[in-house]
């Protein structure tokens, strides 16, 4: 029996780290699935751009902060299955960036210390990458 036919869904996150060694963790706002949840900040990967990429462009219309390729270093990835789709998701950290991080699309933001990310209830794909977060800061 054959598996069953699903979408593959590429979406770029970022561990957005201060100086504080704490992450930036960004709620998922009402309207959109799993509304509520936190996760970090990054979003679905568009035809002809890297993740890399995606993450410059999310990070400046979602909140405000600027950074470059160089700047974001890969770390791990999620691949998790939802009902009508397949999640893979690279992890980025990034420690340089400009700009002070906020909400420009009306979602709450709080910058969180890494042994209190399992506090905050979010998405099934985001919780396996705690661990290499915490094993890194």
């Amino acid at each position: 029996m054959s598996p069953p036919e699903r979408n593959i869904l590429l979406v770029a996150a970022c561990a957005l780290v201060d100086g504080d060694g704490r992450i930036l963790l960004a709620q998922r706002p009402e309207g959109k699935s799993l509304a509520g949840l936190w996760e970090f900040p990054g979003g679905k990967v568009e035809p002809g751009e890297t993740p890399e990429e995606t993450l410059i462009r999310e990070l400046d219309e979602e909140l405000g902060i600027r950074t470059k390729v160089a700047c974001l270093a890969p770390l791990t990835f999620a691949s998790h299955t939802y009902d009508s789709f397949h999640l893979l998701m690279p992890l980025y950290v990034c420690r340089r960036y400009e700009g002070v991080a906020h909400g420009r699309e009306g979602q709450a933001v709080k910058w969180v210390r890494p042994k209190a990310l399992r506090d905050y209830p979010m998405p099934p794909a985001d919780e396996p990458l705690i661990p290499y977060l915490m094993d890194l800061l």
